[in-house]
């Protein structure tokens, strides 16, 4: 039966986890919230601390759709700023700008013409 009893352990401490997981959600939506004033946010934060188990499952029920949304919307706000931090440091962009690159760099006198054309024929083969 101590395996039994260790399984029964770890269930019971996954369902802790979890639940200390959902509870820092709630108060962290509860704090992200734009709808709610400031008022509203001291009373739901006081009503989940002081009765967790039944402040976060009316929070759930009451503004779940809405926690959601929010969670959509910062994770869309995320990726896109992560697309334009990798668009802007990778700098890659049309076969016509990197042409303009090149023909800026030799109108510099940066790279002569030699090495204009072969990596002008470079960027048309790719």
């Amino acid at each position: 039966m101590p395996l039994f009893d260790l399984f029964w352990a770890m269930l019971w401490f996954f369902i802790w986890i979890a639940w200390i997981w959902l509870l820092v959600s709630v108060l962290f939506d509860i704090f992200r919230s734009e709808d709610l004033g400031g008022w509203g946010k001291a009373l739901w934060a006081i009503f989940v601390v002081l009765v967790p188990f039944l402040g976060v499952f009316v929070y759930l029920i009451a503004r779940g759709g809405d926690m959601h949304r929010r969670s959509m919307e910062a994770a869309k706000a995320q990726d896109a700023a992560a697309r334009d931090y990798v668009r802007s440091v990778a700098g890659a962009g049309s076969a016509a700008d990197e042409l303009d690159k090149l023909a800026r760099l030799r109108d510099q006198g940066t790279i002569d013409e030699a090495e204009f054309q072969q990596m002008k024929a470079k960027v048309l083969q790719s």
